[in-house]
């Protein structure tokens, strides 16, 4: 279809499901992406100051959650229908954000994550079933870019206005979110879905059948393989919300990203005791930028791309970008692989989510929109969880700092067994008469924090290879010759 007669096919729902998706994950990315800072750092006077193991454990379990539960939600979104589902999930998400305003302990604050994880768990399926029943073969392409771009707008907008409001109070960042993800209720008082026709036979299974229905359907050997695929994709693209805040924030100077710009001391660029720096979810936005910008040009690009070959490159140029983004400590040289990493991301996230729509069943198709999460439940789940402690152990300034007065004596030891994390950067500061910038370039040629990143990038590639096999396996399937 020309392109105009593709737009004026997308029908009242498609758009509803749009504009429900700005409102879902606007706050959710801005959230999401000072999360880890508000956590874990050492350097934030604000922030919780849990340790980096205690983020992993909290954002580990939110993944889980997050990515597991819609593989059944999907099942009863197609049964009791999506208007129920999706009205669930923005009740919840209230809930979440008003504990995570309010709670500084480590279960009160682990509690409302996982509130929040659930919410987002009812509200996909039923949100992404919409869509995929709005869009055919004609205009799948664009249907799809479109919902990426409105993603990449949400994913844009939200971590400037989470880097604005954590400056006046880290509660501001969630209350703001509770008030913007209340919004998507307006939305369902017109949100209208079709009746049940007679070839749809979710809602007539019972509660139990539903669930034993999800776990036949996902442990098919074809589908199951292809969403094991996607998961090192997944695990690899999450690290830009759950390691790199904390990478930018402790080892990249972005100072050349200010004197290219021009830019004053404000909101794109703080006072720390490195000089004037860009905020970490000020540089990782480029990402959204690129989304907001380039997502339909590379559409157009990419819609004749068969969609397993799509997903192959798009991995191996995330892998680039992510290699890029950290293997120096410049900010030039990060805020470029982040822009590379978005052209990854949009090259392949949009052809996964358009290949589960095309080979949902007619009827199941919130059931088949909420496998996506099974491949964030394999890869993010695990890259989260594996990755806290493997950068606890190569990449937190704090522990480098003190593993370094520790190994070269500089301290007494009974001395260094009293230090916190937030003070161990000004102690080594002391005793070597660095200054911040100094010392930070001391642990990094000591200790190489970069190398944090090489497993991340072999996660990735080894996901490229895995879609370039199983897009042969999918052709011989197709031609019946096994």
């Amino acid at each position: 279809m020309p392109f105009r007669e593709q737009l004026r096919s997308f029908t009242r729902p498609f758009w509803a499901a749009n504009v429900m998706e700005v409102f879902e994950r606007l706050p959710y990315y801005g959230a999401r992406v000072v999360v880890p800072v508000y956590i874990a750092s050492s350097q934030d006077p604000n922030g919780l100051h849990f340790d980096n193991r205690a983020k992993g454990i909290i954002l580990t379990c939110w993944t889980l959650i997050q990515s597991l539960l819609p593989m059944f939600v999907g099942g009863f979104a197609d049964k009791y229908g999506r208007r129920t589902t999706m009205g669930a999930s923005v009740g919840l998400k209230v809930a979440g954000y008003l504990l995570m305003a309010t709670q500084r302990s480590f279960w009160g604050f682990f509690l409302g994550c996982q509130l929040l994880a659930v919410a987002s768990a009812f509200f996909k399926p039923g949100q992404q079933a919409t869509l995929a029943r709005a869009l055919d073969e004609r205009n799948s392409a664009l249907g799809w870019g479109i919902v990426y771009q409105v993603v990449g707008l949400a994913g844009w907008l939200g971590p400037p206005v989470a880097g604005f409001l954590r400056r006046l109070s880290w509660s501001w960042v969630f209350l703001a979110c509770a008030a913007i993800v209340g919004l998507n209720g307006l939305v369902l008082l017109n949100y209208r879905e079709p009746p049940p026709s007679a070839e749809e036979t979710m809602h007539t299974r019972s509660t139990w059948g539903v669930v034993v229905h999800a776990v036949r359907t996902m442990v098919r050997p074809r589908l199951l393989a292809f969403l094991v695929a996607m998961s090192g994709f997944f695990g690899l693209y999450f690290q830009l919300f759950d390691s790199m805040p904390n990478y930018i924030e402790e080892w990249i100077d972005s100072r050349d990203v200010i004197a290219l710009f021009g830019l004053r001391e404000g909101w794109l660029a703080v006072s720390t005791p490195r000089g004037l720096q860009v905020p970490p979810e000020l540089l990782i936005n480029i990402e959204g930028t690129a989304v907001v910008l380039l997502m339909l040009p590379i559409t157009a690009l990419t819609a004749k791309l068969a969609r397993l070959p799509a997903l192959a490159v798009g991995g191996s140029i995330l892998s680039v970008g992510f290699l890029l983004a950290g293997i120096t400590p410049m900010g030039l040289c990060a805020l470029f692989g982040i822009f590379v990493c978005a052209l990854g991301e949009m090259m392949g996230g949009p052809k996964f989510w358009a290949y589960l729509a095309s080979i949902a069943p007619r009827g199941e198709e919130a059931l088949y929109m909420g496998f996506t999460g099974v491949p964030a439940a394999i890869g993010v789940t695990g890259a989260t969880y594996a990755g806290s402690f493997l950068y606890d152990r190569v990449a937190d300034k704090a522990n480098l700092a003190l593993r370094y007065l520790g190994e070269h004596r500089l301290v007494p030891p009974e001395t260094l067994a009293s230090l916190t994390r937030p003070q161990a950067m000004a102690e080594l500061q002391r005793v070597t008469q660095l200054d911040a910038t100094r010392a930070t370039r001391l642990l990094w040629d000591t200790y190489h924090p970069y190398t944090f990143w090489f497993v991340f990038v072999g996660l990735g590639l080894a996901s490229s290879m895995a879609f370039v096999l199983y897009a042969r396996a999918a052709q011989r399937w197709e031609q019946g010759k096994s």
